[in-house]
């Protein structure tokens, strides 16, 4: 193969192997490249960033970094590469690995690492890469070092096993050429992987030093031979043959990126009066007819036991990735389903414990060949009583006092349309769940893993790529846990965090029984004192601390309006009173009907 013409331009990395790597991630489309600072991955930035074809960010910590790519990866749907030094540089990425790996992310791992005989010397910087992710990748390559840099430096460790005695050039030659061979069909495999599959992949890079030479003649590595995927057809016979006798179908729409073609065929299956349509917001799917806040129909129904049954489906559709709601959860375990398929190519969670079958194939299609009836009363019947819930609770809602409740309605309501909507783990996710968004707001959150580590992080990669105005809202403790996601220079002006700080976990407080102890304030509520205003003047962002109604009423009016610099509003609310406030709600939505029937 000879070398284009755009490479007589261009530098490469003259150790063969991390060559290799850069050409082919190029080859294969990867684009945005997170790179962090160290000096075993010289060779793979100097490539890198010496290739115009890469858009590269520079992210000193590893954990942030690795979430920034993710939010770039979770946007494009398409691989993003991380890459870093050795040692245990490489273990701060375990925790955005296994959020992609649950989260269905394409992500490409690049490590550097010492050769295979300079592993448990002594050296500095040196871990058992190899294997270090365990479970949580779809696919790592094993590639081999290369030979043929640094041959007297290989030789004179008494630890390598590439040669008995001191080799001739041609020997070196041989055994370099095999090690490219398998390095060159072990990078096609997992590129190729990478981009047809979703989820995490690993390639771990040996090098020895000299780390940082360069040359302006590439090594002419074959070009890849792109295969294409074949569309297989699905067997929906069994779905569609339970589909027409069921008169209860359930269908609950998990994580889902915001998709047209799936939006119209469920509103079109809502025309059927036996489809009862839940929703998150991550589902990015809402719709008059559909449940849009699973828990306003979940938590009142609780408190009204012998209702329960209604809403028991006779066949139970999922959707989409990780559901939210506790509450579904229990209900559709402790009152099981028929039958339960999972439609679409993410993974099909067992959940409810009695899976049928998962349909891989996109979901819009699937259902949209399903037939749709025009008699039933399972959606109406189940649509009037949770319409009835939200509506006995507002007026709880307008009076309730200022709290975590009162204060996400307070920011749904002053969201801006058109919005791109970042939504951090443990309560705000779940508070978000209950009030309506304004048509064209998209909705992310990293509920692969559930974490709180990696929120800011995420959204600031996330927001390099989504064109929309990006808006954060994150709990305090998972602010403060990713200070690092706004240690970089990416962070566009118009980005806006809402931070509410309610002085620890404060969804503890609804969880445990064991309230104001000691042990309960110190181990579980994690108390604290802190506050985002030396945050923010640390990475030179605008600040507002609000604490009041009033206060928040008027920070809303001009907080999303076009500024000169992102913004943090640290919104305080009263650690004691919220999880009061949010259990009293639920009980106001019963108050009127405890003697009424479904």
């Amino acid at each position: 193969m000879k070398p284009d013409s755009k490479s007589k331009h261009l530098r490469f990395t003259e150790i063969p192997l991390p060559q290799a790597v850069v050409f082919y991630c190029e080859q294969y489309g990867i684009e945005h490249v997170v790179i962090s600072a160290g000096s075993r991955n010289a060779p793979l930035t100097n490539g890198f960033t010496e290739n115009t074809f890469f858009k590269t960010y520079s992210i000193v910590d590893e954990r942030a970094a690795a979430f920034f790519a993710l939010g770039m990866a979770q946007q494009l749907d398409q691989p993003v590469a991380v890459v870093c030094t050795s040692g245990s540089a490489l273990l701060n990425y375990y925790p955005a690995v296994a959020e992609a790996y649950y989260s269905g992310i394409p992500l490409v791992i690049l490590s550097a690492d010492r050769m295979p005989h300079r592993i448990g010397i002594g050296d500095g910087q040196t871990i058992e890469q190899e294997g270090v992710f365990g479970p949580h990748l779809l696919s790592a390559a094993i590639l081999l070092p290369d030979v043929s840099h640094a041959t007297e430096t290989l030789l004179k460790s008494n630890k390598q096993t590439f040669f008995a005695n001191k080799p001739s050039q041609k020997e070196v030659a041989n055994l370099q050429e095999k090690h490219q061979a398998h390095n060159i069909a072990e990078l096609q495999r997992v590129f190729a992987l990478a981009n047809h599959s979703k989820g995490p992949v690993h390639l771990n890079i040996p090098m020895e030093e000299p780390l940082y030479g360069m040359t302006t003649t590439p090594i002419p590595f074959p070009k890849p031979k792109l295969q294409a995927t074949a569309d297989l057809e699905t067997d929906i016979s069994n779905l569609q043959s339970l589909w027409d006798k069921a008169k209860r179908k359930m269908i609950l729409v998990g994580v889902s990126k915001p998709n047209a073609e799936l939006s119209a065929v469920l509103s079109k299956v809502l025309k059927d009066p036996t489809v009862l349509v839940l929703t998150e917001k991550t589902s990015n799917f809402s719709n008059p007819k559909a449940i849009g806040a699973i828990d306003c129909l979940m938590a009142p129904l609780e408190l009204e036991p012998n209702n329960q049954s209604n809403l028991q489906p006779d066949l139970l559709i999922t959707t989409g990735g990780m559901v939210v709601s506790k509450k579904i959860k229990f209900f559709l375990r402790e009152h099981k389903a028929k039958h339960h398929f999972h439609l679409g190519e993410t993974s099909a969670n067992d959940t409810f414990f009695y899976l049928t079958a998962h349909l891989d194939a996109p979901a819009a299609a699937t259902l949209n060949s399903l037939k749709t009836v025009s008699k039933g009363n399972y959606q109406p019947r189940m649509l009037s009583h949770y319409n009835r819930y939200l509506q006995t609770a507002a007026g709880y809602l307008k009076k309730a006092p200022f709290s975590d409740l009162r204060v996400f309605d307070m920011i749904t309501t002053a969201l801006p349309q058109n919005i791109h909507l970042q939504i951090a783990n443990s309560s705000p996710v779940r508070y978000i769940q209950l009030f309506d968004l304004l048509t064209g707001t998209e909705v992310f959150c990293n509920r692969g893993t559930a974490g709180i580590d990696g929120s800011t992080a995420t959204a600031m990669g996330a927001a390099q790529i989504n064109p929309k105005q990006t808006v954060l809202i994150s709990g305090d403790l998972s602010f403060f846990y990713d200070i690092n996601g706004l240690w970089n220079n990416y962070i566009p002006q118009d980005i806006r965090i809402i931070v509410i700080n309610n002085q620890g976990g404060g969804i503890f407080r609804i969880l445990s029984e064991d309230k104001d102890t000691p042990k309960y304030d110190n181990y579980f509520e994690t108390i604290h004192n802190r506050n985002a205003r030396n945050v923010a003047k640390s990475f030179g962002l605008g600040y507002k601390r609000v604490q009041t109604k009033w206060g928040l009423k008027q920070a809303l009016k001009t907080f999303f309006k076009p500024g000169g610099k992102a913004k943090i509003l640290e919104i305080c609310t009263p650690r004691k009173t919220n999880n009061v406030v949010l259990l009293d709600y639920f009980k106001a939505m019963v108050t009127n009907e405890l003697n009424q029937q479904l």
